[in-house]
């Protein structure tokens, strides 16, 4: 683990013990039941933070672990984005047939930009990608993810975003093929993944 990762692991144990105080800013994060995960496809036309513009059919060939979130997030977001570090750490070889993505829901603060400054510090292989209201609503529908701005004094801008925290993995052809809770811990996805893309060959 780099010593830039034990700064954001360090970050994200405050924002952990913070966010009783903090309530999640008042946010809700529903889960896609296993019903509605059935159903779940990966489409979508979002901008990454490296400025391109890409769609789902982008990362045939490769696993997928997506997940949603925003940069101004207290606690959940680089919790779960921490974990996909060091998920990608322990793959070793294996990680270069995985593909993490995080897509933010707030189109209005998240530009490409703004995620370029955020998501590489937690792994370079982490790719952030920004859209419209309108792109990220299609994705967000296709995911069968909840989302919603939340007003909230507190936070920056005086609004939060209550939002899914599930990471979704999707095969090499684009299959949903599970998800993983919030809070499942690292080791738990490794293991799981690895076997998965072993068995796959």
């Amino acid at each position: 683990m780099t010593g830039l990762q034990k700064g954001l692991w360090a970050v994200v144990a405050v924002a952990a013990l913070g966010a009783v105080g903090l309530a999640l800013f008042g946010a809700r994060t529903p889960e896609v039941t296993e019903s509605a995960a059935s159903s779940v496809v990966a489409e979508f036309e979002l901008t990454g933070h490296d400025g391109v513009v890409r769609t789902a059919e982008d990362f045939r060939g490769q696993w997928s672990l997506v997940f949603f979130g925003f940069t101004n997030c207290p606690d959940i977001c680089p919790t779960t984005l921490a974990e996909i570090a060091q998920v990608m750490d322990d793959l070793g070889p294996q990680a270069d047939a995985v593909q993490p993505l995080f897509i933010s829901v707030d189109s209005e603060r998240d530009r490409p930009e703004a995620l370029a400054e955020y998501v590489p510090q937690f792994h370079p292989s982490i790719l952030g990608l920004a859209g419209t209201p309108e792109q990220i609503e299609a994705a967000a529908a296709s995911f069968k993810i909840f989302y919603e701005r939340v007003p909230e004094e507190a936070a920056p801008d005086g609004y939060t975003m209550g939002h899914t925290s599930q990471v979704f993995l999707f095969d090499p052809e684009g299959a949903f093929v599970r998800l993983y809770g919030y809070g499942t811990p690292a080791p738990d996805i490794t293991a799981d993944l690895s076997a998965r893309i072993d068995a796959h060959g």
